[in-house]
């Protein structure tokens, strides 16, 4: 399988080769040229698959040039009970991905049993062992430069940490994560790993990454690689637990199943587009967006139009605190027909804090399955009570977000499945409004934030973060 630019001027080129570098050279993000197509014999066979099988038959499409054997035992290595046990109450780790059934047709799909309690880990922890085995296999070392607005960073460093070869320059928005999730990183203490706080949020972050990597030179010379979900390798990760889920609540493949997704950057939601493109029976797809509501203004109007830091909210979902969602560009990029020239068009508007208006696109929008809706503080503070109240589960603020938008847009005779973004115990300070409780957590994560934190901070400067590389390499 080949992969190209959705900005049209960079050359094909296989798995192993964009795994590595992130944004293709033309600032673009790699796509596969086409979508593998999976029929009812193939989705039968896939059915009753333990997770570490359905990744492989999944994955093996797109990481073809990987031999067989090799990314079988990358897959059996990363999807095990010992990595994914940290079991929701009730549930059996050895699922990795367990389905928890709140009402009829209504579900929660869990994705945060991982190391850093967070669906991030379904895909950092393949990409941590993907990223050694090629590197291994060229002898080459890699910088990965990453931004994140809460649980990438962590699933990051925890899936690098020690690894061979590996440094990790993670920046964050100083001062709008939970306390929770700073002190999982900042607390780290392993020589690979580097945090750096940005005095800005996290679309300056982004903005930051990218504009490394824009830059050839430097990014040829330090070997900066990528984590965010700009790499494909993510967002093919993340398409396998779409199957999971799906086969989990259907009894045979005419059965249609909407999806509920809180989205922030659309990595996750994307690939939940992807899952639909290789012919997997999904109806809708819900993207639920916090007060930062961007992309359902997008599903609504056609209009795409990103705000500036000054205009990005800080709030209780912090983790999805975006206004420049990058993953979006890979479904426009469906969305135009492959037009290279057109997105050029498109996100050269962007780049200068221009916006663009789809809005003669919107009947095709809808043939993709997507619909949208947002929620804010109050709503997903009556969401947790509500659930808790109701079936006696506690979900975190981003999940909240979701699961407010799919009952928005619910068919009692169609299976929603909410993605489960996060524990709530990442998040203590909205539980603790919400439900007047701290949430309970195990011995080894007792006493985190108080654990002596390290970090540089910043201004929003990409020469200085090209400094700070330098001077650690």
């Amino acid at each position: 399988m080949k992969y190209i630019s959705t900005r049209g001027n960079s050359p094909a080129l296989s798995f192993s080769d964009i795994l590595l570098g992130g944004l293709a050279p033309d600032g673009g993000l790699y796509m596969p040229k086409s979508y593998p197509q999976l029929g009812n014999p193939e989705l039968k066979a896939m059915r009753g698959m333990d997770y570490r099988d359905l990744a492989f038959a999944v994955l093996s499409l797109f990481m073809d040039d990987i031999p067989a054997e090799d990314l079988r035992d990358i897959i059996d290595k990363t999807y095990t009970s010992e990595i994914f046990g940290f079991a929701c109450e009730g549930q059996s780790s050895d699922d990795i991905t367990p389905v928890f059934m709140l009402e009829k047709n209504l579900h929660l799909l869990s994705l945060s049993n991982g190391p850093t309690l967070a669906f991030k880990d379904m895909a950092m922890q393949l990409l941590g062992n993907l990223f050694e085995y090629v590197l291994a296999k060229r002898g080459e070392t890699t910088n990965i430069l990453g931004a994140t607005s809460g649980d990438t960073g962590s699933s990051a460093e925890y899936a690098m940490r020690g690894k061979k070869g590996i440094r990790v320059f993670m920046l964050s928005p100083k001062g709008k994560m939970s306390r929770f999730q700073t002190a999982q990183m900042y607390s780290l203490k392993d020589k690979n790993i580097f945090n750096i706080a940005v005095n800005g949020v996290f679309d300056d972050c982004q903005d930051i990454v990218k504009a490394v990597s824009n830059d050839a030179k430097f990014k040829k010379a330090y070997k900066i690689g990528a984590v965010n979900s700009i790499n494909w390798a993510r967002v093919a990760a993340q398409v396998v637990y779409y199957f999971k889920g799906y086969f989990a609540v259907t009894k045979n493949n005419g059965e249609q199943v909407d999806f509920a997704v809180p989205s922030g950057n659309f990595g996750n939601v994307c690939a939940g587009h992807v899952a639909r493109m290789m012919g997997l029976p999904i109806r809708h797809l819900v993207v639920a967006t916090n007060e930062n509501d961007v992309l359902d203004e997008f599903f609504k109007t056609g209009v795409y139009r990103p705000r500036d830091s000054a205009h990005t909210f800080h709030t209780s979902s912090p983790s999805m605190d975006i206004s420049k969602a990058s993953n979006f560009e890979r479904f426009v990029f469906d969305l135009v027909g492959h037009d290279a020239a057109k997105m050029r068009e498109l996100w050269g508007s962007v780049d200068i804090g221009g916006e663009f208006d789809l809005e003669g696109l919107m009947k095709k929008v809808a043939a993709y399955g997507f619909v949208s809706g947002s929620s804010n503080h109050e709503d997903r503070m009556k969401t947790i009570r509500d659930t808790y109240e109701k079936y006696g589960v506690a979900i975190d603020p981003h999940t909240a977000d979701g699961l407010k938008v799919a009952l928005e847009q619910l068919d009692p005779n169609v299976p929603m499945l909410v993605l489960e973004t996060a524990l709530p115990l990442k998040f203590e300070d909205a539980i603790k409004e919400a439900l007047d409780v701290v949430p309970g957590r195990p011995k080894s994560l007792q006493g985190l934030e108080k654990l002596p934190q390290r970090c540089e901070v910043m201004d929003v400067d990409a020469e200085a973060v090209k400094k700070f590389i330098v001077s650690h390499t």
